[in-house]
């Protein structure tokens, strides 16, 4: 494969084939890939389709597909995915000891409401905080990462600040149809972790009421 040699070396793209294919080739910021993309029209600019060249501003019609070598599951989609599960880590390691206080001049036993906020209590809540920005973080570095992967237009980062679930779905949207056949495994399992979390704080809030039920003095 040789490099462009026109003007300064362009940053990682699709661009005409220099072999003269009549396809999309993807260069990869310092040489040409095997990685071609969809046809493009004969009459765009063909005096930059020569060997050695490339195009400035290449018309990109569609997504091209990308190589079937390409990995589309890497970690960093994967950490985004199952954060949320920290934060079940930490609901089941949440167990306050209900105190009893007496109200009143009849001294009506009832719960301190202040029971509830133990060390893990905070860390619960202030992890949800971290695991927002974390999910931000790394959904920018992961569209990044698809880009020089050859995945054109992938789903924008931004995205993720609705939610990291909103950039798990976009994104696996987008990955399946540059790369049929896979890149939806994300999605599911997303959906295992949602489930998991219901159930678990649904059972964890029942066993809570039980014992701050039971605490109260009859």
């Amino acid at each position: 494969m040789s490099n462009p040699t026109h003007g300064p070396t362009p940053p990682p793209a699709w661009h005409p084939d220099p072999a003269g294919s009549g396809r999309l080739r993807w260069w990869d910021g310092a040489a040409w890939t095997d990685q071609f993309g969809a046809q493009y029209p004969p009459a765009y600019s063909p005096g930059l389709q020569v060997p050695g060249s490339y195009a400035t501003a290449p018309y990109v019609p569609e997504r091209p597909l990308i190589s079937n070598e390409t990995p589309v599951y890497k970690p960093l989609i994967w950490i985004i995915t199952l954060l949320p599960l920290v934060s079940i880590v930490l609901l089941l390691a949440w167990n306050p000891q209900f105190r009893i206080v007496y109200i009143g001049s009849r001294g009506t036993p009832t719960v301190d409401p202040a029971s509830i906020f133990t060390p893990v209590y905070f860390l619960l809540a202030f992890s949800g905080f971290v695991i927002y920005g974390v999910s931000v973080l790394l959904a920018y570095f992961d569209s990044e990462q698809l880009k020089r992967d050859g995945v054109l237009r992938p789903f924008h980062w931004a995205w993720s600040f609705l939610g990291g679930s909103v950039y798990v779905i976009g994104r696996s949207v987008i990955v399946h149809k540059v790369a049929p056949g896979r890149g939806l495994v994300p999605i599911w399992v997303l959906i295992g972790v949602i489930v998991l979390s219901i159930v678990v704080s649904t059972i964890k809030m029942s066993a809570l009421m039980s014992s701050m039920i039971s605490s109260i003095p009859s």
